[in-house]
């Protein structure tokens, strides 16, 4: 069994324990070489004038549906998609996040994985996620509605003396409204993963999941 890693600094772990998070992105590595201009080369093609389409095949393959890139020709693909749709996965937590009298002291020593979920063995964990849906876009790409699934919260701001209005916020930052739910998400990813992760618009996996334990 694998494990997938959420953030806890914005609260992305307990979303999940919660069902308010299905949804999570993961940057492609390597990133995808735009294969649209290689499209002109097929005259005849009705496709020759269409950007690249990524898409997930049964067996974990990623590549055009158009030309067949990044296809490897003995099966495959050059992409590696670390979760398959239908695959079980456990949710990372340290030990000591969990941790009560009922567990057995041999099986949660006081080691690395006691607060580092990076260490701890997914066997152990007591949630898992079943991957439901895989695709590919690029980051920037994200939908309003996806944004929630992704663990944005809606909520309102303003008084009754005023007015209120739609406001959106990260789990663990509710005293900072976004007007919108890519405001708040593409704040959110810059801090993940990285300052400039949004505006770079790299071609993500898009994993949608439910909880199932």
């Amino acid at each position: 069994m694998k494990k997938i890693m959420f953030n806890d600094k914005y609260g992305l772990t307990q979303a999940v324990l919660e069902g308010r998070k299905t949804q999570t992105r993961r940057i492609m590595k390597p990133q995808p070489e735009d294969c649209s201009a290689a499209h002109r080369w097929y005259k005849s093609a009705y496709w020759k004038d269409k950007p690249m389409s990524l898409v997930v095949n049964e067996d974990g393959s990623v590549y055009c549906e158009l030309c067949g890139y990044g296809a490897k020709l003995e099966g495959g693909s050059i992409f590696r998609l670390p979760y398959k749709v239908g695959e079980i996965v456990a949710v990372a937590q340290s030990y000591n996040s969990f941790y009560n009298d009922e567990c057995n002291l041999n099986l949660f020593p006081n080691g690395a994985g006691w607060t580092n979920k990076m260490y701890v063995k997914p066997e152990l964990m007591p949630y898992r996620v079943r991957i439901t849906a895989v695709s590919v876009e690029r980051l920037r790409d994200i939908s309003d509605v996806d944004c929630l699934k992704e663990g944005i919260i809606k909520g309102k701001v303003g008084s009754e003396d005023t007015h209120f209005m739609d406001a959106y916020y990260i789990p663990t930052l509710k005293k900072d409204p976004f007007c919108t739910p890519q405001g708040a998400y593409s704040y959110l990813i810059d801090k993940i993963s990285g300052k400039g992760t949004w505006e770079r618009n790299p071609y993500v996996f898009v994993y949608d999941f439910e909880l199932v334990k």
